[in-house]
């Protein structure tokens, strides 16, 4: 079982990872951004669209049924290679032929090339994803950092070099190619361990039994939160689905690189600990509690910052995105909840739990976005907004049985964070009114918030800042 200790510095590694991979993204996006027309990142995000799902297949389930299994040999993980590399070329063959029919219902020829050509990353991921579950089953997460941050540098300086050469759309799409690949390189190279010459059908069986659950929940999850775009695609323009996804993109790197790290680290820490309730109540309690405290102020500050921050990064032609940033910055601000509750049920072993939470969830998701996909893309963000609440409550009704933690008391563990958020957001946006250039406007309004924020968590004491503090302190130590 791991220690405390060693817990933390897992978590600060894929911490440090995601962060660092997120930062040179942002920095690339905005080069591209400000390079590039709307209407080329339109185009890329519907096709995005097509690879998510498949990239479902890649794991198959069996990525965290390998994490969740207590004795997963060689034969396992050799067995789930083979499987999945089989599946992931059946995938590409049937993206390769299906291309021209797709770039015919959205009415674009030019969609069949790059689908063709992005859809290898899923190859390419087929080979890298059990190094993934191995490096995350023995908490290696140092291996992620050099393996990300090498994909990451790379790509971007492949994409920022086409995107200046006049490559358009095509820039972003060997951007994204490259980084798969070289991230997966990487992995290969520092991870020692190699597929063997074994299979076993029972073994895979028997990994298959706990993985297809959440196969489909995943499948459900991924189709379902792309929808929209595909909505966008079909019934609106171009440059309307890049603007939905550019105020998409701003809050989602900062939920990504915080959810990911809590994720990689809490599931198998939890999966160590399944036999005793007691522990993982303590454990979904601490990433609730913790997690919105950090998630709550840099979404708030996002919000209400969002206008000077997007004219000044990405220039005044993407304020269009601004109103959907701040639904977005509301959406995600919630998501620590979603996704401590539902590590909880995987650690236990409880994929069926799962699977019947995705399937009510998507059934009232769909019928909120196909009440309002008919008013415009705004209202299908606001529609985005009311499922995710929604989901926050049926996400967490299962560990009121399980582990006797009700969404009651996880709303008076993370609602601290939450209420001081909002105050601070008030106050660095009434910073705006004293008309300052834009970037010492930003400056001022950053220190304030900082200061508001940890000052009063410093005063009053509160319970996550202790914890965060304890944790950096250790980390020094080290």
């Amino acid at each position: 079982m791991q220690s405390s200790n060693s817990t933390i510095y897992n978590f600060i590694w894929r911490f440090a990872e995601r962060c660092g991979a997120q930062l040179v993204s942002f920095i690339v996006s905005i080069v591209l951004a400000r390079i590039l027309v709307p209407e080329d990142y339109g185009t890329i995000a519907l096709v995005t669209v097509f690879t998510a799902i498949l990239q479902v297949f890649v794991d198959s389930g069996l990525g965290t049924a390998l994490i969740q299994k207590k004795e997963a040999d060689d034969l396992d993980f050799s067995s789930v290679f083979y499987f999945n590399l089989v599946v992931c070329v059946i995938l590409y063959i049937g993206m390769f032929v299906a291309s021209p029919y797709i770039a015919a219902f959205y009415w674009d020829d030019t969609l069949t090339p790059i689908i063709r050509v992005l859809s290898l990353t899923i190859i390419i991921s087929g080979v890298k994803g059990i190094q993934q579950a191995y490096v995350s089953r023995n908490m290696l997460f140092k291996r992620f950092f050099f393996s990300t941050i090498g994909g990451t540098i790379f790509s971007a300086i492949l994409g920022i070099g086409m995107a200046y050469a006049g490559f358009g759309v095509w820039a972003l799409v060997v951007q994204q190619l490259s980084n798969t690949a070289i991230d997966t390189l990487i992995l290969w190279i520092t991870v020692k361990w190699r597929p063997k010459k074994l299979f076993s059908w029972s073994r895979l069986k028997v990994l298959l039994s706990f993985g297809w659950k959440l196969l489909v929940s995943s499948l459900l999850d991924t189709g379902y939160n792309n929808l929209r775009n595909l909505i966008i695609g079909k019934m609106y323009s171009s440059a309307d689905l890049a603007f939905y996804n550019q105020g998409d993109k701003f809050p989602k790197v900062i939920v990504t690189n915080i959810n990911t790290s809590i994720d990689s680290v809490l599931l198998p820490t939890m999966s160590n600990v399944q036999d005793d309730k007691e522990r993982v109540k303590q454990m979904t309690r601490r990433a609730i509690k913790t997690s919105t405290y950090v998630m709550a102020p840099l979404m708030m500050g996002l919000a209400f910052c969002a206008e000077p921050i997007v004219s000044l990064v990405l220039t005044d032609k993407w304020l269009p995105c601004v109103p959907f940033l701040r639904i977005f910055c509301i959406t995600y601000m919630f998501w620590p909840v979603h996704t401590a509750n539902l590590n909880a049920i995987n650690a236990m072993g409880r994929s069926d739990w799962f699977l019947r939470l995705e399937i009510t969830k998507k059934i009232m998701g769909m019928t909120i976005l196909l009440s309002t996909m008919w008013f415009g893309v705004m209202a299908m963000a606001y529609s985005l907004l009311l499922s995710s609440v929604l989901s926050q409550i049926i996400n967490s009704w299962p560990n009121r049985k399980l582990l006797g933690y009700g969404y009651l008391e996880q709303v008076r563990d993370f609602a601290p964070g939450i209420l001081l958020a909002v105050i601070m957001g008030i106050c660095v946006y009434f910073i705006s009114f004293l008309h300052l250039p834009t970037i010492v406007t930003l400056l001022i309004q950053f220190i304030v918030g900082a200061a508001i924020y940890i000052g009063v968590s410093a005063i009053l004491k509160l319970e996550e800042f202790e914890y965060l503090l304890g944790m950096v302190k250790s980390f020094l130590k080290k």
